[in-house]
């Protein structure tokens, strides 16, 4: 999968793993689906690199909502600060 296919991949796992996270977000829909997009570049890359998973399989999804959840966390806790 390209750069374009992660973005897109992205984009969807923003939106699901806002739906996902408990607690109320203050913050916007764009800075949901640009902190899902981050999520799932650095997971996507990341767990290929690592040899975790290679490029296609489910795991790369899973992967990719995983970090968009951390980074959803991350962020919340930066911004309450």
């Amino acid at each position: 999968m390209g750069i374009i296919g992660t973005i897109f991949i992205g984009l969807i796992v923003g939106l699901l793993a806002r739906f996902l996270k408990p607690g109320d977000d203050s913050m916007g829909w764009i800075m949901t689906i640009l902190l899902g997009i981050a999520g799932s570049l650095v997971a996507t890359y990341g767990g290929q690199a690592l040899g975790i998973y290679q490029a296609g399989q489910a795991a790369g999804f899973f992967g990719a909502l995983v970090g968009a959840i951390v980074l959803l966390v991350i962020y919340g806790f930066i911004k309450k600060n």
